[in-house]
C-alpha cells in the first residue's frame, strides 16, 4: 500500500478544557495555522509534549507495516532531524522510504495535537515542508507496485491529488480515501461527489464528515447508501456505536470494541483504516475487516498520540491471527 498525505511529526500535549478557549476554533477539529501562531500556543503550553510520527496517513501506513503489509509513503519531508527520524521510524518498521521527498526549502511538518481529559483531541497544524510537494514529483512514482493507494483527505488542499490519482487508476491501484475532518469536508463538498464517483474506490467517513457533506437531513443509512452508489466501498464510522459499511447490496453494522475511560482519541480513525485495509487486502468479509478496525482503534485510545506499545502489537497481531 502506498499512503499519500503529509508526512508530519505529533506535538502531544495534554489540556485542560479551558485551555481551548485560548486557541481559535472549534474544539475537536483540525486548522491548518502558521509557524508563528503554532509557536505562540506551543509557548503556552502547560507541562511537557510527546514527538511521535504522525500524519493522517502517516498513522495507517505505519501501522500496516507493523502488520506485515508492504508500505510505502508519497510525502516531503525536511532535510532535518525531524525527517530523518521520521524516516528511520518507518525503515525500522519494515516499511520503505522510496516514496518519500526531501526538501531544503523549509522543516518537517508538524501538528499540534491539544488533547482534552475527555480524551478529545484538537488540531493545530503547520504543514511546512509537506506543502511544497510539486506535481512532476507525483509524477515520478511508479504507481504500478501498489494494490491500494490511500490517500487522506487533506490532500485536497495539495496540487498532487489530481496527479495521484490520475495515475494510480491508470496503473490499476485501488484508491482509497479518507475525508480527513468536517472542515475538510465543509471546504470541498462541492467538489467532493464528483471526485469520490469519478476516483475513489473505497471512502470512509465519520459522522460529522458525512453529516457535513449530506446535511443533517439524510438518515445514516441513506448517507451510506449514496457514498455506496459512487464508491464501490463505503464506511462511516460512528464511534462508540460502532461503523457501517456497504459495498454493493451488502451492508454490516459492526459495533465498537468499547473503552471504558480513553485517554486520547488521536489516531483513533487512522487506525480504524489500518484494521480496515488490512482486511480488504486479504480479502476479507467486510464485517471482519471493520472488526479489526474496531480492534486496533480501541488499543490507541488507551494511549496518549498514535503509538501502541510493542507488547500490546503482539496482542491485537495474535487476535487477527497474523502469523
Amino acid at each position: 500500500m502506498l499512503g499519500v498525505g503529509s508526512p508530519i511529526l505529533d506535538i502531544l500535549a495534554q489540556v485542560e478544557e479551558k485551555f481551548l478557549d485560548t486557541i481559535q476554533g472549534a474544539k475537536g477539529g483540525m486548522e491548518m495555522v502558521d509557524a508563528d501562531h503554532q509557536q505562540s500556543i506551543l509557548e503556552r503550553l502547560p507541562g511537557e509534549q510527546k514527538l511521535v510520527p504522525g500524519g493522517s496517513a502517516g498513522n495507517t501506513v505505519f501501522a500496516l507495516a507493523r502488520l506485515g503489509i508492504k508500505t510505502a509513503m508519497l510525502g516531503k519531508l525536511g532535510d532535518d532531524d525531524y525527517g530523518r527520524f521520521y524516516r528511520e521510524r518507518l525503515l525500522a518498521l519494515g516499511g520503505s522510504d522510496q516514496a518519500f521527498i526531501e526538501t531544503s526549502e523549509a522543516p518537517t511538518g508538524t501538528c499540534l495535537s491539544l488533547i482534552t481529559p475527555d480524551g478529545e483531541r484538537t488540531m493545530r497544524s503547520n504543514l511546512a515542508a509537506s506543502l511544497l510537494i510539486r506535481p512532476e514529483e507525483a509524477e515520478s512514482i511508479d504507481f504500478s507496485q501498489y494494490d491500494i493507494v490511500y490517500i487522506e483527505g487533506y490532500m485536497l488542499y495539495s496540487s498532487i491529488l489530481p496527479t495521484v490519482m490520475r495515475k494510480a487508476k491508470k496503473a490499476g491501484c485501488k484508491i482509497g480515501f479518507d475525508l480527513a475532518s468536517f472542515e475538510v469536508v465543509r471546504t470541498f463538498r462541492e467538489d467532493l461527489p464528483a471526485i469520490l464517483r469519478e476516483y475513489v474506490d473505497i471512502v470512509l467517513a465519520n459522522e460529522e464528515e458525512a453529516r457535513e457533506l449530506f446535511g443533517p437531513e439524510p438518515s445514516i443509512d441513506e448517507q451510506l447508501k449514496r457514498l455506496s452508489s459512487w464508491c464501490e466501498t463505503a464506511a462511516i464510522k460512528l464511534g462508540r456505536k460502532g461503523a457501517m459499511i456497504q459495498s454493493g447490496n451488502e451492508m454490516v453494522k459492526v459495533p465498537a470494541q468499547l473503552v471504558e475511560r480513553p485517554i486520547d482519541t488521536t489516531a483513533a480513525g487512522d487506525l480504524w483504516a489500518t484494521g480496515f485495509l488490512y482486511g480488504l487486502l486479504n480479502k476479507k468479509p467486510l464485517a471482519e475487516a471493520a472488526w479489526y478496525g474496531a480492534l486496533i482503534s480501541a488499543e490507541v485510545v488507551k494511549v496518549i498520540g498514535s503509538e501502541i506499545p510493542d507488547s500490546i502489537w503482539t496482542e491485537i497481531r495474535w487476535r487477527m491471527r497474523i502469523r
